[in-house]
């Protein structure tokens, strides 16, 4: 199987967290639901037929931490647009129709993309867009103001693999995991609630517990799927 390798970066990134409201939290790294969203804009997939495309049971795709993870909080100064009669009124009496929200974001994130799709016009048509480094729209880190770019890696053969222990370098769901080889106490392993499957309603099919190393070191353990790449790297996808 061939698999396609691209560094996805910026600047700060904000994945927010579905059960957080007044102050946001955001995700070490986009959920494969958002992943699905930047394939689709660096595709040229419209809104009403990207997950058609990229959607999780669509394609594969896994994720690699490349940036020890860092976190900030800095408030955002949100404006009401919806009510323009009362946005008038307020500016008339002197003040300000906007709310600060302190929101957490990620900083210097970079993370790299691992990609398959089972149809070839699909796959070398994204392919042949990576190579060239372009976008048909733009492409942020979860927020439209976080604009992203990305770095393409190359081509890779992928051999799959089950029930083996392996130096994993992608973050990986429960539901694959079977357990761990030796505990490292110098490493940072997390696990994240995340919507993992949507529909066009953004309403959230499936949610997955996802493990990972906030540093992104890999991990030594045993999976039930995963795939060992020609350069020796070994990952999971979603």
């Amino acid at each position: 199987m061939k698999v396609l390798v691209f560094d996805l970066f910026g600047d700060y990134a904000h994945f927010r967290k579905y059960f957080t409201t007044t102050s946001p939290l955001t995700f070490s790294f986009p959920p494969p639901t958002t992943i699905s969203g930047i394939l689709g804009a660096i595709y040229g997939a419209k809104k009403d037929e990207y997950l058609d495309i990229f959607g999780y049971d669509k394609c594969k795709f896994a994720l690699q931490i490349i940036n020890p993870i860092k976190k900030v909080r800095m408030g955002l100064n949100l404006i009401n647009t919806k009510d323009n009669k009362k946005l008038i009124l307020i500016k008339k009496k002197g003040h300000e129709p906007r709310t600060q929200i302190r929101t957490e974001f990620v900083k210097n994130p970079r993370y790299r993309i691992y990609f398959n799709h089972p149809d070839e016009k699909i796959y070398n048509k994204l392919k042949g867009i990576l190579e060239e480094r372009k976008t048909f729209y733009t492409i942020s880190l979860g927020l439209s103001e976080l604009l992203a770019d990305y770095q393409y890696i190359g081509e890779f053969d992928a051999t799959h693999l089950q029930n083996q222990t392996e130096n994993i370098s992608s973050v990986f769901t429960q539901s694959n995991f079977l357990g761990f080889s030796k505990i490292d106490e110098n490493k940072k392993i997390l696990k994240d609630k995340m919507p993992i499957k949507i529909d066009y309603s953004r309403v959230v099919d499936i949610y997955e517990d996802v493990i990972y190393e906030s540093d992104g070191k890999p991990i030594e353990v045993k999976l039930k799927n995963l795939f060992k790449l020609s350069d020796g790297v070994s990952i999971a996808f979603f």
